[in-house]
């Protein structure tokens, strides 16, 4: 008899809601197929983050010989979307307007949605989702870290965009009805994302460090040439920075990612000072427009 296995799916994007997500679903379910996007982004560098954590959970999975780390199968997969870029308006693709900086309620910030952009991965992901119920003929969901502080300038990351496009996944496709969505996050924010993936690191032993700092959040990377050698670092001040930061301060530990700016390398305190200057603005103008 046939072992009835769960099944997922998830876009890893290498920031940090996907890689906790992927942490989730590891906690939760047999087998994870990981799939990660390049479609010309400008931080392209969030897939050599997808990749490192990726490779660091396969090394801890083989240095154990029991335990949650030995209980799941991972596989991950960059897809490229050769000749995307050229066709895409938008802030965070190559070619595109410089990426704004501050916080995501901001007019500004609509610069950086890419048109369509989680439509597109989501009809790769069901592909991949239903190729898996044809093979394995059990059920596989698809991970999605959707929660509510999405913001309102990204349509694509709510909910009724999701539950369209899954009637749309239906009527097109046999065998729809064996793929469904995992949404742990969906009543959450970023700090009670980051509240889990440090939950799940303590239960799949991992250390919480070596995996966040294989994250990358940033929409504005920061190349550094340097004695030591050369290295990607987040900026710390557009929005994506602005609210990884944010949760951090929530959780009262430092972020193990390496920041700079335009003078080149800064440590946590320098980017935490600065992001809470940012929403001590934020809250006067809401303020004042009360």
């Amino acid at each position: 008899m046939k072992n009835n296995k769960k099944h997922a799916t998830i876009s890893l994007s290498g920031g940090m809601d996907s890689s906790t997500l992927l942490l989730r679903c590891l906690k939760e379910y047999d087998t994870v197929t990981a799939i990660s996007f390049d479609y010309g982004q400008k931080h392209k560098v969030e897939l050599e983050r997808a990749r490192s954590l990726y490779e660091h959970i396969l090394m801890e999975q083989a240095r154990v010989t029991g335990g949650p780390l030995t209980k799941f199968s991972l596989i991950h997969k960059i897809i490229k979307l050769d000749g995307l870029v050229d066709l895409l308006d938008s802030a965070l693709v190559e070619g595109g307007d410089e990426v704004p900086e501050g916080h995501y309620e901001e007019d500004n910030m609509k610069a950086t949605v890419v048109p369509n952009r989680n439509k597109i991965f989501s009809s790769i992901v069901q592909a991949v989702a239903l190729s898996v119920v044809s093979r394995t003929g059990e059920t596989c969901d698809i991970a999605l870290g959707i929660h509510a502080g999405d913001h309102d300038i990204y349509p694509d990351c709510r909910q009724e965009f999701r539950d369209a496009d899954y009637v749309a996944f239906k009527l097109g496709n046999w065998d729809a009805d064996k793929v469904n969505f995992f949404t742990p996050y969906l009543e959450g924010n970023k700090f009670t994302i980051l509240q889990d993936g440090e939950k799940l690191c303590e239960e799949l032993g991992l250390d919480f460090n070596e995996v966040y700092k294989r994250t990358m959040t940033s929409y504005k990377p920061i190349h550094i040439h340097s004695r030591e050698g050369d290295g990607w670092y987040a900026d710390y001040k557009s929005a994506s920075s602005v609210e990884r930061i944010e949760a951090f301060i929530q959780l009262d530990r430092p972020d193990p990612s390496q920041y700079a700016d335009e003078t080149g390398p800064v440590d946590y305190e320098t980017a935490k000072i600065y992001v809470e200057q940012v929403l001590s603005e934020y809250v006067k103008e809401l303020n004042n427009i009360k």
